[in-house]
């Protein structure tokens, strides 16, 4: 059926007002045709794209605040400890020995991509040849890329010219990325023109980052998705309000939970569609039955669909190694990558993480060195059926002596580049772009539906088999612009 043609009568309803929290929800069930949970990058392309049809009535369920200002700078991170717009998991990378770390995922209209650097390449081709799912092979994904994108830099079939994100890349380098790009051609690394039309495999030599930050301002998919899209009387948007449970009736998702504001209260949907992100849609599938049976029965919840969520997901994992390179304030974080034949991605990052992040400073530098295709293999495990208990992330970064010997290869061509003596121990830590809690093929099909289950399904990054070859927020925000069509179709 068409986005008019679900079985909740509220078109009418939806149109009578327009919400911007949870007041009007309290302590009563509201029905509309179409819940997204979760107003990251692919649910601000999905309710925006639902909800140009006026006859289809959509309601995004939002845990974070829907200011738009402090995520608008694009060359500041806002996720410092006392940040609003981040929610905090402590994982852990690695078990010999345990190392810990905070992942920061964003809480705002926008989600993630509307706090983080701004890096926006696609995903190349091989990605999808590699994940063999019908109707996600590179001719099917490609035309998604484009239509969410404004190429400010490259024009032809490759580019999109009127999609609403603008895209550019930084020409001008001073500081860290000047003296990275002057020690990548002495060491004979080719330049790369186009990041997001290298070929089909990840390619060896350097190139300037595509970003969807242009003139200083962060655009991310909630600022132009999203935002524009809130004055349709048909898109309701409520902020600081939890998706805490779905309602699934025999083998049917039937409304979702959630705890706003105002309360507890439920919201009925003839589609329910996760994009809360690869951590959030997976723990909200575990408490609502889906997931692994002995997992799930030993935090107390019932079983309604035995499924791989949360196994086998796929992040990046990274060093970081500081340089003598000055530092460059005012800039965009990354401004150039270099990849190599083995899967490693270096990242002459700007000036440090605390300057990043508003704090000041002039410390040291950094570069991080990153494995685009790891074999370790993540787990996100239920741990209690009570939803404010967070679930256990494990990345079992050092699980694959061959990602280990890929990290080190990589750290010595840092040593090279920037002329520094290595650290006796690697400073480990995490790109932050954990993909792959309910993937294609395992947990959804190949229309982003959860199996076994009418009416839900996922839509964000946790449908990705396998990491990509690239940073996934692009990728992220395409699949958010694909999925509306299986919503719709």
């Amino acid at each position: 059926p068409g986005c008019g043609a679900g079985w909740w009568p509220s078109a009418r309803f939806a149109r009578s007002s327009r919400w911007s929290g949870s007041r009007e929800l309290a302590g009563a069930a509201a029905a509309c045709d179409v819940v997204v949970v979760g107003a990251g990058s692919a649910g601000s392309v999905i309710a925006a794209r639902l909800s140009a049809d006026p006859d289809c009535a959509v309601t995004v369920v939002e845990a974070g605040t829907g200011a738009a200002t402090a995520s608008a700078d694009g060359h500041r991170l806002p996720i410092g400890a006392d940040s609003p717009l981040v929610h905090r998991y402590r994982a852990r990378l690695t078990d010999h020995p345990e190392r810990w770390v905070s992942l920061v995922r964003g809480k705002t209209v926008g989600g993630s991509g509307a706090v983080n650097g701004g890096y926006f390449c696609r995903a190349v081709a091989g990605d999808f040849d590699g994940y063999r799912v019908p109707g996600w092979g590179w001719p099917e994904v490609l035309g998604h890329y484009r239509a969410i994108e404004t190429d400010l830099d490259f024009t032809g079939p490759a580019h999109g010219d009127s999609g609403p994100i603008p895209v550019r890349r930084n020409r001008e380098f001073a500081g860290v990325t000047a003296a990275f790009v002057d020690a990548a051609q002495r060491l004979g690394y080719p330049w790369i023109a186009d990041l997001n039309d290298a070929g089909p495999v990840l390619p060896t030599g350097f190139g300037a980052v595509p970003q969807n930050i242009v003139d200083g301002v962060r655009i991310g998919p909630g600022a132009a998705y999203l935002r524009p899209a809130l004055t349709r009387p048909n898109l309701r948007l409520l902020t600081e309000t939890r998706a805490v449970r779905l309602r699934i009736v025999t083998g049917r998702a039937v409304g979702v939970d959630t705890v706003g504001p105002h309360g507890p209260a439920t919201v009925t949907a003839h589609r329910i569609v996760l994009c809360a992100g690869a951590i959030e849609s997976a723990h909200l599938l575990m408490l609502s039955g889906v997931g692994d049976e002995q997992m799930l029965r030993a935090a107390g919840v019932d079983v309604v669909a035995p499924l791989a969520v949360g196994e086998g997901f796929t992040d990046h994992p990274e060093w970081l190694i500081p340089v003598d390179w000055p530092a460059a304030g005012d800039r965009t974080v990354l401004e150039v990558v270099l990849s190599t034949a083995d899967g490693i991605e270096i990242r002459p990052y700007t000036r440090g993480f605390d300057a990043m992040m508003g704090f000041g400073g002039a410390e040291t530098p950094q570069v991080g060195v990153a494995l685009m295709r790891p074999r370790s293999r993540g787990r996100v495990s239920l741990v209690s059926a009570d939803p404010s208990v967070a679930p256990r992330i494990d990345h079992h970064y050092d699980a694959d002596p061959a990602d280990l010997a890929a990290l080190r290869r990589g750290a010595e061509l840092v040593g090279e580049l920037a002329g520094v003596a290595l650290p006796d121990e690697p400073v480990w830590s995490t790109s932050q772009h954990l993909c792959g809690t309910a993937p294609l093929g395992a947990v959804v099909d190949a229309r982003c539906r959860v199996h076994g289950i009418d009416g839900l399904w996922v839509a964000d990054g946790s449908v990705l088999p396998a990491i990509p070859s690239r940073g996934p927020h692009a990728t992220i925000a395409m699949i958010g612009h694909r999925a509306a069509e299986f919503l719709t179709g």
